[in-house]
């Protein structure tokens, strides 16, 4: 048995995930917040539609994940290819359900308990769609924001009820 795939396989789909949160940082700025900003105002933009514009994203980032699963499954499999598809399509699962879930609330829910670092997630995004251009935004990435974002005045109940 060959056991190289098994070990580096859940290394490349981790791998492929983190290196996806600098695509979606990367298009988000330079992409979105710029010669697609036409598709990328409706998100910018307070509404009561179920679906926007910038939903088509979401098509556009798929594409890669399906091509890969279709390509080295069905034409030539691979196993550390399919792990790239893996990775890609974890991040795009993860982006739904913070992104469009609990940040924006399509569907109504939030976890009960939030740690610091989804508050701070939160934050920045909010802090990201304070502005309602494509200039002069702030916080493109999707599951990294700096310390800076950390809602004032923000201490988790555990830490509430030690300094009581």
């Amino acid at each position: 048995m060959n056991w190289l795939p098994i070990i580096l396989c859940p290394l490349i789909v981790l791998g492929t995930f983190l290196f996806w949160e600098f695509v979606a940082w990367f298009t988000h700025k330079y992409v979105m917040h710029g010669f697609l900003w036409s598709w990328h105002r409706s998100h910018h933009t307070v509404h009561s539609h179920t679906l926007e514009r910038n939903d088509l994203f979401a098509l556009v980032f798929s594409i890669p994940s399906i091509g890969i699963f279709y390509y080295y499954s069905q034409v030539t499999y691979n196993p550390y290819m399919l792990a790239v598809g893996m990775g890609i399509f974890c991040y795009g699962v993860f982006y739904f359900i913070f992104h469009d879930i609990i940040v924006h609330q399509r569907i109504r829910w939030r976890p009960a308990k939030r740690s610091k670092y989804l508050h701070r997630m939160i934050n920045a995004h909010y802090v990201h769609h304070s502005r309602h251009s494509k200039e002069g935004c702030e916080a493109f990435g999707f599951l990294y924001a700096p310390k800076k974002y950390e809602p004032k005045n923000f201490v988790l109940k555990k830490e509430r009820s030690q300094t009581q």
